[in-house]
């Protein structure tokens, strides 16, 4: 029904008969065509080293769950293909579009950094297109003024470093919601058309042979995206040359005066001409007005249909608008709850917890360019540029059911009001009842972990000496210790605890991520995945404490002075984590037999030994067994501060 529904104000008001056919037809499966795994081996057929591409024809793209895929550069959404995304992967040859239209979901294409060439593909064959990501190929030739017309749900498109030529098409310049474009290092020419998106967020022309005045709507961004058009003029840039040069006349309001302001009227009447003069300036005067008038309505009007056709784009994910999800959707009234005069997240919208960031919307994340950093059952995290230059991480949970609608809100606003050094802060979040997303800042210093366990030779510590992991395991412990402090009702605070959750800034400073997760994640889920559950006092007992974060804390500290990596972080079926506790006691038993157990990879530095052993017992002391044995939070924090990096 959804195409009948799609397409009836396009045509004239159909006879009942046609109706029923119709309604008819739109009911019955659609049992011609390609099926997406053909459409997809069919457009692998056509790239020259296919073998770059391993997709297995005997499972289909998309798995059992609605979004889950399995197959390598496919991203799915209610069970359909949604999104191609092969980049970096060295492919060549031309893109069939015609094997890619017969994807109906297909919402984004990201071929990005391979070899393809020829023109540009017949986009318009995929007229529902949101995102396209083409940058740093072969493709050349001009592109049709028309490529892009009728693709009214077009946000990006990245066509950069290819080698285009001709002129910008209009029909792209005509995109009704374009809010991201890039056509850098092509050999584009003539003039820049005029953008119908008044407030184009992201826009780069840079390096191409364009001429002519930039366009007004255009003028307030930095002349470094225009640069390296040497025919180019007007603001940002240099003031085009001879400036305004049509004739010599002067502008009143209403319009050009005469022919150069030389005056040929000295033989009218004075009194005749001056009433004439008065009449017309004030019907000039009124018309002008009236247009201005004009003008803001259909401005306002415009704006209107912007608005309405971004909210379309927001209602991204297909089973939005299911039952499941209309019904999930509902909340009743109250009149007795203390927060009932608060805003109530909208559904399907991505919900911001800090008043520092550019805000966007659901469609911006599901169209923009995304590198994936981890993938998983449980969760997957994405690295996506939203705008130029701000860097995003994207988690995305699956398992995080265990509380409903009002308390999972009521929790992560809780988790955005947190603000320290050392604690990775929420930007924002999206919840649905299947899955969640949790937006964090992005920093490109990876994880402690790929930092002590990446690929290195055995003098190489990564960046790590011993000064700066001394700092880094304080920066933990006062994490920690603010997520003790501002969530006292948590038994475990951080739950997750491990070198692959602290993010590293430029200074290696550490943050803290997937803190404070314990009571959203389903308990058998979390039993498999959470170090808190991988603790002695679990094993013993079936239960977590207080003390709990402590041992991770501990665990965390042997692995950074150590170099060693505790293999059972990665045994996701081991429950009760026995290995992890014989890998404490090894350590333990190495130390007491004096043997040299520091990364060799730390360095030496000078009289700090004996400050290096504190801190190894510090960790023994905080991943005790015996969780009375155990120190506190508190005593941990006290003791680790007074760590020095030299001894004495």
């Amino acid at each position: 029904m959804m195409g009948a529904h799609e397409y009836a104000p396009l045509m004239r008001p159909p006879s009942s008969f046609c109706l029923q056919f119709f309604t008819i037809l739109s009911l019955l499966p659609f049992s011609f065509g390609l099926t997406e795994s053909e459409a997809l081996l069919k457009f692998k057929s056509s790239v020259t080293n296919a073998q770059a591409i391993p997709w297995n024809p005997s499972t289909p793209p998309c798995g059992l769950g609605a979004n889950d895929s399995t197959w390598v550069g496919i991203i799915c959404q209610n069970g359909k293909v949604w999104g191609l995304q092969l980049e970096n992967m060295g492919l060549s040859g031309t893109i069939d579009m015609d094997a890619l239209s017969q994807l109906p979901e297909l919402r984004s294409i990201s071929l990005t950094n391979n070899k393809f060439e020829g023109p540009l593909p017949e986009l318009r064959k995929l007229p529902k297109l949101r995102g396209i990501y083409l940058s740093k190929n072969h493709l050349s030739g001009e592109i049709p003024d028309d490529a892009f017309a009728g693709m009214d749900a077009l946000r990006r498109v990245l066509l950069a470093n290819n080698v285009f030529t001709g002129k910008i098409p209009s029909s792209l310049a005509k995109l009704p919601i374009l809010v991201q474009l890039r056509l850098e290092g092509n050999q584009f020419q003539g003039p820049i058309p005029d953008f119908k998106e008044k407030e184009l967020p992201s826009i780069n022309l840079a390096n191409n042979q364009l001429e002519g005045p930039v366009p007004p709507r255009l003028r307030h961004l930095d002349p470094k995206l225009f640069s390296g058009n040497k025919g180019l003029c007007g603001a940002p840039l240099k003031p085009c040359a001879g400036g305004d040069k049509k004739g010599g006349g002067t502008t009143a309001a209403g319009g050009e005066q005469g022919n150069g302001g030389k005056s040929e009227d000295k033989s009218s009447s004075s009194s005749s001409s001056s009433s004439t003069i008065t009449k017309i300036a004030l019907g000039m005067l009124l018309a002008t007005i009236l247009l201005a008038l004009i003008l803001v309505i259909l401005l306002m009007y415009q704006k209107k249909q912007r608005q309405a056709m971004r909210e379309k784009q927001d209602a991204l994910i297909p089973d939005e608008h299911d039952a499941n999800v209309a019904e999930e959707a509902y909340v009743p009234p109250t009149t007795t709850h203390a927060t009932s005069t608060k805003k109530r997240p909208e559904p399907g919208k991505l919900e911001f917890v800090r008043d520092d960031r550019k805000t966007f919307d659901l469609s911006d994340l599901l169209t923009a360019s995304a590198e994936v950093l981890e993938s998983g059952n449980f969760v997957s995290s994405y690295r996506v540029e939203i705008f130029a230059g701000q860097m995003l991480v994207v988690k995305r949970f699956r398992q995080m059911s265990k509380v409903g609608r009002e308390d999972f809100h009521e929790h992560i606003r809780r988790m955005g009001k947190l603000r320290h050094p050392n604690v990775l802060g929420l930007v924002a979040y999206y919840y649905r009842r299947e899955e969640k997303l949790l937006i964090f800042d992005y920093f490109d210093h990876g994880s402690l972990a790929s930092r002590l366990h990446g690929n290195r030779t055995e003098k190489d510590s990564g960046g790590l000496d011993w000064p700066t992991r001394l700092k880094i395991i304080k920066g933990v412990a006062r994490g920690l210790a603010y997520l003790y402090s501002e969530l006292p009702s948590l038994t475990v605070p951080h739950g997750y605890l491990k070198s692959s959750n602290v993010l590293l800034n430029d200074k290696y400073e550490p943050l803290l991520m997937d803190y404070a997760l314990q009571p959203l994640i389903n308990p058998e889920q979390a039993k498999k995945l959470m170090v808190a559950y991988k603790s002695p006092e679990y094993a013993q007992n079936s239960q977590i404490t207080k003390k709990t974060d402590v041992w991770s804390l501990g665990i965390l500290i042997l692995e950074v002075l150590t170099g060693k990596f505790p293999t059972n972080f990665l045994a996701v079926g081991n429950v009760k984590g026995e290995n992890l506790v014989s890998w404490v006691k090894e350590i333990a038993s190495e130390e007491e037999k004096g043997e040299d157990m520091f990364d060799k990879g730390m360095g030496r530095t000078q009289n700090g030994q004996g400050e290096m052993r504190k801190l190894l017992k510090i960790g023994f002391s905080c991943c005790h067994e015996d969780v009375d044995v155990r120190w506190s939070i508190k005593e941990a924090i006290e003791k680790i501060e007074e760590i020095k990096e030299n001894d004495g």
